[in-house]
This record gives C-alpha cells, sequence and structure tokens, in this order.
C-alpha cells in the first residue's frame, strides 16, 4: 500500500511539473537551441514512421551511447530483421547516435515521466523488450513496462554509496521500480550491494563488468584521427586535455602557461565537454595571451598556435590519437571525472585530477597496474598539474610504460557486453 501511495503520489507531482521541464528545456536553450527542438517528442508525440515490436536501449547521454556501442553492434548482428531504438535525452547524445549508427537503428528522445507521455511512448512502439543503463531509474515508466510484462534489463549498473543513500529516502518509490527489473548487470560487487541494498531481488542481480571496456579502434576513429592529423602542420609535443568544465579551463591554462616556459614547441589540445561553452574557453584563452586555432573554423595549427581548441562534437576519441599525453577533466572539482579508457586505448599516458569518484572500480584497475598518474587533492593542482605533465615528457619510457600498461587494463577486462546481450536474448526468448 505505501509503495502504491508513492507511485500516485510520484505521477501527480511529475505531471503537474511538466511545464516546468518544458520551459527548463528552453531557457536552456538560450545557450544550446537543440533544446527547444523535438519538444513534441518529450511529451510521448513520436515520428509516425517509427517501427513497432522494437528493442529500446535508453543510454541518456554522450558517454552512455559510446558505452553501448558494442553491445549495439552485437545485437544488430543477432538480430538483424528486428528494429532497434536507441533513446537519448540529451541533443549531444541524440547526435552521438546518429553519428554511430546512422540508419542502421532508430532514435528518439525517452519521454518525460509522467503516466500520459510515457503510455503513448510504450503504445507507440510497442516495446519487444528495454534496456536501461547504469542509474537510469524511471519510477512510472518501469512501473508500465513492468505492468505489460516487457521483458525489462538494466546493464552497466552503477550506484555508488552516496546515491544510494539518496535513493533510500524514497525507497517506497524504488524499491518496486528496481524490483521491476528482470534482471540487473552491475559493473562491480560494490555496485551490486547497492542495488540490493535498495530492495533489488539478489537472484536477480550480478556481475557483468563494464560496457565501457568494450571499446575498438573502428574504421570512423582511424578515419577521423588521420584527417585531424592533416591540421598540425609542424610536429608539435601535444597535451591533450579532454571534457573539461567551467573552473577547469582556467586551472588548466596557468599549468600550460609554466610548462611553455619549459616547453616552447608544446601544444594544448583542448576539448571542452558542452557545446555551449565553447565560446566561452575560446575567449578566456585570448585572455590569457595565447594564440588559438579552433576546429570548427578548420584553421590550421602553425608555429604560431599555442591552443587547438577542439570545439567540434564527435572528434574526441580519434583526437587522443595525435596526443602525447592526456589529461581527464572534470576530476578538478566535484564532478566525478569522465572516462579514461578511450585514451589508454590508444596507449596514451594518462594524468587525471583527485575526483575520479564515477570510475571508482577502473581506478583501482588501473592503479594496480600502475597505469595512470593521479593528483593528491591540495591547493597547488595547477602547480602539481604542470610538474607531472613535465616529468612525463621529460621521461620517454616512463610515459610509455604508463600508456601500455592501461591499454593492457582495457584488453583484459573486456566481455561485458557479450553477457548483458546473452541475459537480453534469454529474456526475450
Amino acid at each position: 500500500m505505501k509503495s502504491f501511495f508513492a507511485l500516485f503520489l510520484y505521477r501527480i507531482v511529475f505531471l503537474l511539473l511538466t511545464p516546468v521541464v518544458l520551459i527548463a528545456f528552453i531557457w536552456r536553450s538560450k545557450t544550446n537551441p537543440l533544446y527547444r527542438q523535438r519538444l513534441l517528442e518529450r511529451l510521448g508525440f513520436l515520428e509516425s514512421n517509427l517501427r513497432k515490436n522494437t528493442v529500446v536501449i535508453h543510454a541518456a547521454s554522450v558517454g552512455e551511447v559510446i558505452a553501448i556501442k558494442h553491445f549495439v553492434e552485437l545485437l544488430l548482428m543477432q538480430y538483424p530483421q528486428h528494429a532497434v531504438t536507441i533513446t537519448t535525452f540529451t541533443p549531444t547524445g541524440s547526435a552521438q547516435v546518429k553519428k554511430l549508427f546512422k540508419q542502421r537503428v532508430q532514435h528518439c528522445y525517452l519521454p518525460l515521466d509522467n503516466f500520459i507521455s510515457t503510455w503513448l511512448f510504450l503504445r507507440k512502439l510497442q516495446p519487444k523488450a528495454m534496456v536501461f543503463m547504469e542509474t537510469e531509474l524511471w519510477p512510472n515508466l518501469v512501473a508500465q513496462i513492468t505492468a505489460k510484462k516487457i521483458p525489462l534489463l538494466l546493464i552497466n549498473g552503477r550506484l555508488s554509496s552516496k546515491s544510494c543513500r539518496q535513493y533510500q529516502k524514497v525507497s517506497a518509490l524504488i524499491q518496486p521500480c528496481l524490483q521491476g527489473f528482470d534482471h540487473i548487470f552491475t559493473q562491480s560487487d560494490e555496485h551490486q550491494k547497492n542495488f540490493m541494498r535498495l530492495g533489488a531481488l539478489a537472484q536477480k542481480c550480478s556481475v557483468s563488468g563494464n560496457l565501457k571496456y568494450d571499446i575498438s579502434l573502428s574504421d570512423d576513429i582511424v578515419e577521423k584521427s588521420s584527417l585531424l592529423a592533416q591540421f598540425v602542420r609542424f610536429p608539435r609535443r601535444i597535451w591533450l586535455v579532454a571534457s573539461t568544465h567551467e573552473g577547469d579551463d582556467e586551472l588548466v591554462l596557468t599549468a600550460f602557461k609554466n610548462l611553455k616556459q619549459q616547453l616552447p614547441d608544446l601544444l594544448l589540445l583542448l576539448v571542452p565537454r558542452h557545446p555551449e561553452r565553447f565560446d566561452e574557453v575560446a575567449a578566456l584563452c585570448g585572455a590569457q595571451g595565447f594564440n588559438i586555432a579552433r576546429r570548427s573554423q578548420e584553421q590550421l595549427v602553425t608555429k604560431q598556435q599555442d591552443v587547438w581548441l577542439l570545439d567540434t562534437l564527435g572528434e574526441l576519441v580519434a583526437a587522443y590519437s595525435l596526443a602525447d599525453i592526456v589529461t581527464i577533466a572534470g576530476t578538478f572539482s566535484h564532478i566525478g571525472g569522465h572516462n579514461p579508457l578511450e585514451a589508454a586505448l590508444f596507449k596514451k599516458p594518462i594524468v587525471l585530477g583527485a575526483d575520479m569518484a564515477n570510475f571508482n572500480e577502473v581506478m583501482v584497475q588501473l592503479k594496480q597496474k600502475n597505469a595512470v598518474k593521479q593528483l593528491t587533492d591540495n591547493q597547488n593542482v595547477s602547480e602539481d598539474l604542470a610538474e607531472i605533465v613535465k616529468l612525463l615528457f621529460d621521461n620517454y619510457n616512463v610515459a610509455q610504460l604508463l600508456g601500455e600498461q592501461a591499454y593492457q587494463v582495457v584488453i583484459a577486462n573486456q566481455g561485458a557486453s557479450k553477457r548483458s546481450l546473452s541475459k537480453l536474448i534469454e529474456l526475450i526468448n
């Protein structure tokens, strides 16, 4: 009865909040116009040409879409006659789906979790099965899927102890949601324990490993890498800093200014995380006196350029091939870090800030194999960052070994996609 009341209240509240959420999308569109497009999809009104009886996979944004690539490729090979639909929640995720899979999958936004929009969504697609990723818990949608007896799978499950404590405050809502899944695959034992602590059934939980290890160098990435290399016309040492957030860029540029005094030929390849910050970061570089080339303007990188701003979407992975040293941003504050494994695939030495909370298990693997350099949490982040980067530039063998060991960690941990697909096939059949 308590769970029924919690879901009923959630449905009423979320329905009332739907106009507020739509207004929030429109407000955000001031910096990213894509947020004001396709708003009807957010309400469950999908395009009429979408096929029914589809396997629906929800990957919220760019990182999740990249992570499921191998899983989707295996699924398409296993069921070439079935329609596969990938849903996202962000425009950048949508763009990534179209880039990676083109016309081989259907795509639409996952609607807001009010019972009218989700009813329209399910009525249109009539899923053969539905797959969620990581910590995507949509109580109303899950309840409707369960009521329709549609096979429901959670893959690459990730639930930190902090998130677990927060969800426990609404356990009456979350517990039946978790128990609606036919199976929950988690990235590690720790995540599995947290899901079960929230109420997931032990017999329906198992550890599959992390999908993010199941990566490889596709022909598209190799081709894109060759294209990017043509823009650097003179031999340069390259330090790539990936996925910067607000506050990261100032810190990195301070470290870079220090490094340039010792390594005059050093080029900073800077990649902001969010498109709406591209112009802001360009302005920051100019304000510090650096000559800048912008990838979006197809400007060549000459001897005079200090910074190459990768202000495009979908080119970061290919850009790793050009780097001598890679730093993953989002690790200097409380963002929790971003995926270092794509850089490891290219055997690049990786330098990280202190906060990698989103990738605890990955960090355990990398540290056990001495495959990463990580800063401590102190007041001199720019100085420490410059010092470690300079040390790696000065010690080629150390840097090369670091990259090789990171690559071996990736290879040793692959296989989660196959395990997840086997369970999906079992549920469908």
